[in-house]
């Protein structure tokens, strides 16, 4: 039996951007908005390669949720912000947003500006969650985006959707949050789950686990994100 249950979620939407990533043409100019830590850039060494980011988030946040004591984005090559970006209409021939748009106070204004900064005919890549729990706080503003906020805006936008897909199922998300369980129950709670309890989620990880091997379509109810690719007309 798979017991990796709920731990791909990660893994999933790094192969997805390689793989999208490794389809654009050698020689293109690509933007990384909200870079970060450049964790996408090694994808990138047939392309060149800009990134951009705000570079005010250093790890420890405000302290609320989940935070990851420390972030460097010394590396960026534009410090600004998301919807001024300061580059000209058209220069890009790609433009990648990765798990960005929860994290902006108006993710229809970066939309637009990424929109701006795109060639026609160039392609757009974003992920973010479906469903989030609070993280890199203050800078958390939405806990998730649905097909219909991708379909419905990109399509206002001028855009054509190639590819809309699910990381992950309503299963798997059950499953990675069973996992986090005791850490989470450590920290907000001061409880530690008993040998009996830890093998009570051995147990239902198992049930989760077959639950997904025979799963017809639960993504659409929850899912750990969503995965765009879409041209510019």
């Amino acid at each position: 039996m798979n017991m990796d249950v709920g731990t791909g979620n990660k893994a999933k939407r790094m192969a997805w951007v390689k793989r999208v990533l490794r389809e654009i043409q050698p020689g293109a100019r690509v933007l990384d908005a909200g870079a970060g830590e450049l964790l996408y850039k090694p994808f990138c060494a047939h392309l060149e390669y800009v990134s951009q980011d705000f570079s005010k988030y250093e790890g420890q946040g405000d302290g609320v949720g989940l935070q990851t004591e420390k972030w460097d984005s010394a590396q960026v090559d534009i410090i600004s912000d998301i919807t001024a970006i300061p580059e000209p209409a058209a220069s890009f021939d790609a433009v990648m947003c990765i798990e960005v748009i929860e994290h902006l106070p108006d993710p229809l204004a970066a939309l637009h500006e990424l929109t701006r900064l795109l060639k026609s005919g160039g392609t757009l890549i974003i992920t973010a969650p479906f469903c989030a729990l609070t993280h890199f706080s203050p800078f958390f503003y939405f806990t998730g985006f649905s097909v219909n906020f991708y379909e419905y805006w990109l399509a206002k936008m001028g855009y054509e959707i190639k590819e809309l897909d699910y990381n992950g199922s309503y299963f798997e998300y059950l499953a990675q949050e069973l996992r986090r369980l005791p850490s989470v129950g450590d920290k907000y709670a001061s409880i530690h789950p008993s040998w009996f309890e830890k093998k009570a989620m051995s147990y239902v990880l198992r049930f989760i686990d077959r639950l997904k091997r025979s799963d017809k379509g639960s993504r659409e109810l929850l899912a750990y994100g969503l995965q765009v690719r879409a041209i510019k007309l």
